[in-house]
């Protein structure tokens, strides 16, 4: 089996800059690089992460406590991150914590007797419990997806402009009576583009009325009903706002068993674009988020922060983008 001397004697450099390669631990210079890796693949030497660890308390490895993977906006977040990490030479261990506080907690507790050297969490609506671990543990840390106070690392999209964007739009093609499907109650995702519904309304001179807006209704199955009960109104809307991709999903069901046509008898915008919203007929007009970038973005503060655990913490706010398509009721771009 190869060792590190092997690697350097066919490297042609010392045994510490095979270290300082394979370690991240000091800058080497690209061309010295590059020969310590082709020695390293051609004599099939492993380099012992665990060993290195025991005298460094250092594992480079880093957990990421992230929900509904299963949803586009968080594969583009995972995509960000594990790029970024196997850019730095570190390993990504994935956890899903269902949204639950309770689970939440424990998959944060495995990580970190997993060893890892920090962690990357999208917090649920109660992260209470989590926080209290984390700081007693002192577990570098940082949030994404949603904000959970000040005092922390963390990084999301602008939730509450482009919402009221939306709104803006729909009010200037002649609405006035625009619903909105809002996610659950607690994260901070909510509140900002519940608020930016509001502040749209207000922009265009428009009242806010409580039965246009229903919050609570994270997936499809509970959009739908929601839309329901908002075609049910005396006065049902004309306009419809959905706070994310599965709220999408289930209000275009609700659509379709009314026997509605989007836009001709309803006007539809979306929060959280999705790669196939361009396949839908009409196309749906949607607001895209960072998810690659915020991932990213995540990672590095989250380096930042392992490199000066006394540096101030930073909160990253990245732009999001108008997707205009025609559920909208403009003519296709």
């Amino acid at each position: 089996m190869a060792t590190m001397a092997d690697v350097a004697r066919r490297a042609g450099v010392s045994a510490a800059t095979v270290s300082h390669v394979l370690n991240g631990t000091r800058p080497v210079r690209p061309a010295t690089r590059d020969a310590v890796r082709a020695a390293i693949e051609e004599l099939g030497y492993t380099h012992n992460t665990l060993a290195r660890s025991l005298v460094t308390s250092r594992t480079r490895s880093i957990g990421l406590a992230l929900s509904a993977t299963g949803n586009p906006y968080f594969t583009e977040i995972v995509r960000g991150v594990e790029a970024g990490a196997r850019r730095h030479g570190y390993s990504l261990l994935l956890a899903d914590p269902h949204d639950d506080p309770g689970h939440e907690l424990a998959v944060v507790r495995l990580l970190h007797e997993r060893r890892v050297d920090g962690v990357l969490v999208a917090p649920s609506a109660r992260p209470e419990a989590m926080l209290g671990y984390l700081a007693r543990a002192r577990i570098p840390a940082v949030f994404l997806d949603r904000l959970v106070g000040d005092g922390h690392d963390q990084v999301c999209a602008r939730n509450e402009e482009p919402v009221a964007g939306l709104v803006g739009h729909l009010a200037a093609l002649g609405h006035t009576r625009i619903a909105l499907v809002a996610g659950p109650p607690g994260p901070s995702t909510t509140a900002e583009r519940t608020a930016g519904y509001r502040l749209g309304l207000r922009r265009a001179g428009l009242p806010y009325a409580p039965e246009l807006a229903v919050g609570g209704h994270p997936e499809a199955d509970g959009a739908k009903a929601a839309t329901r009960r908002l075609l049910a109104l005396g006065a049902p809307p004309t306009a419809l706002v959905t706070a994310g991709s599965a709220m999408t999903v289930g209000a275009l069901r609700a659509l379709r068993a009314a026997g509605l046509r989007v836009p001709g008898d309803i006007a539809l915008a979306c929060f959280d674009d999705f790669p196939w919203a361009d396949l839908f007929e009409p196309r749906l007009t949607a607001v895209a988020q960072p998810g690659r970038e915020i991932g990213t973005a995540a990672l590095g503060l989250l380096l930042d922060r392992l490199a000066d655990p006394a540096g101030p913490a930073r909160t990253l706010r990245l732009p999001c983008t108008l997707m205009h398509r025609e559920s909208c009721g403009c003519p296709g771009r």
